[in-house]
């Protein structure tokens, strides 16, 4: 049985099991999701979106039922006694003992998808997509997603704490498919963390897809940290559909797993839209980190900026695909796309393709990629100083993530990120300036 059979079989066995079972428009969104992606399959490298990365080894992989692990301790480390809205998912599943929601302002709701799919679920219905959006990946998402975050704002409210939403993969090989959808109407204000952890769960598949609308004049700041363990894959993407003047900052952090996708979209539906798109991303041994991009200025006076950073190691691979599509009409489009990646190794191997269409008059656009090693000259001043050859090269690879660690705001979460990459001993990173 090919693993496409296997997860059509899946939907068939568990499919009344999931949340929101015996919802009509649910039940039959979900069968045309599975329907997808039985006749597409895994994405291959036929497809231009997918030529750089290969699904091969996930599709050779078996997922067992998730277990009745534990994460307590993780969760614990995790928060710290940081401040925030806390929800946690173990193995995809919300954990009420373990997450912490606090006090909300009025207007604000934070719950669990699978209390909103079954206590109301044609409150997510328009937030919810279809199996239309985005890849079979995607598709498959929708078919056996059944829990993760809804956030929802109303006119005006803004959250002063965080949102974290912590996903732990804590069984042994175990699948699971979190949907969060975000709602931030005009003027809303919240900072959004996804945290995706691995507890020794192997070779696990994290298959996640995040929704967000912003309305006029909402500002969102949406940190997503996947450190999940080093042999697990995760397939994630989030879609993003911009009101006017709204804001969306992104943050994408990628140190884990085996394979890591990381399909990012936004879409400006009104004038004077912003958004920020950072990322940065640590690979080692064999690993395998796509950062896949999408900005579509579909109105004037929009402004975007993206860059992303790499660091590789050994004969790690990094690919970042990104395309800016200013539309008809979208003058005064202020855009810039840089991609910029280290290789610690002659091994190392890093694809950059970054990409402007377009179909407007009266634009200010610009685009540019680097891939290089560390600059010997740089390295000889450092050692004329009294660093030696480790020292120095730490000191430079610090130099070069910083510039991403610094644009992550408010410094609460730039911390976080600190702790996250002083975790990864290979690198040798001080980041003591950001502590």
């Amino acid at each position: 049985m090919s693993t496409v059979q296997a997860w059509t079989a899946d939907f068939a066995a568990r499919g009344q099991g999931l949340a929101g079972a015996n919802v009509p428009w649910l039940a039959a969104l979900r069968k045309r999701a599975i329907d997808r992606f039985a006749s597409q399959g895994w994405p291959t490298t036929k497809l231009e979106n997918w030529r750089h990365t290969s699904l091969a080894t996930l599709e050779q992989q078996t997922f067992l039922p998730a277990g009745q692990a534990s994460a307590a301790d993780l969760v614990s480390k995790v928060r710290a006694n940081e401040p925030g809205h806390w929800l946690v998912f173990i193995d995809g599943r919300f954990d009420a003992s373990l997450s912490d929601i606090g006090d909300l302002p009025s207007g604000a709701q934070v719950l669990a998808l699978s209390d909103a799919l079954n206590d109301a679920p044609d409150t997510v219905q328009e937030l919810f997509g279809d199996e239309t959006q985005g890849s079979s990946t995607a598709a498959l998402n929708l078919a056996l997603a059944s829990d993760g975050a809804v956030i929802r704002l109303a006119r005006g409210v803004e959250l002063e704490k965080p949102v974290h939403v912590v996903f732990i993969a804590a069984s042994q090989q175990a699948a699971s498919f979190p949907r969060n959808l975000i709602q931030a109407e005009a003027g809303a204000r919240a900072v959004i963390v996804e945290h995706f952890l691995g507890q020794n769960s192997g070779a696990s598949l994290t298959n996640t897809v995040t929704r967000a609308q912003l309305a006029a004049d909402a500002h969102v700041t949406h940190l997503k940290l996947q450190h999940e363990d080093e042999q697990a894959f995760h397939l994630g993407a989030i879609d993003v559909v911009q009101g006017k003047g709204s804001v969306y900052n992104s943050h994408s952090m990628s140190f884990g797993a085996r394979l890591a996708r990381h399909d990012i979209s936004t879409d400006f539906t009104g004038d004077h839209c912003e958004t920020l798109l950072n990322g940065l991303y640590y690979v080692n041994g064999k690993r395998h980190v796509d950062h896949h991009t999408l900005i579509g200025h579909s109105m004037p006076h929009g402004v975007s900026r993206e860059y992303y950073r790499g660091v590789l190691a050994d004969t790690a691979r990094g690919v970042f695909s990104g395309r800016i599509l200013v539309a008809p009409g979208a003058d005064k489009t202020d855009a810039v796309q840089r991609s910029d990646s280290l290789l610690l190794s002659r091994m190392a191997k890093a694809d950059a393709r970054p990409e402007l269409e377009i179909y407007a008059d009266d634009v200010k656009c610009a685009h540019g990629a680097t891939v290089g090693q560390i600059d010997e000259d740089s390295l000889f001043y450092l050692r004329t100083r009294g660093l030696d050859e480790s020292s120095a090269r730490s000191v430079l690879t610090y130099a070069f993530a910083a510039e991403a660690v610094a644009r992550i705001e408010p410094e609460v979460l730039r911390r976080r990120i600190v702790g996250a990459i002083r975790s990864l001993a290979p690198v040798g990173l001080d980041l003591g300036e950001f502590a």
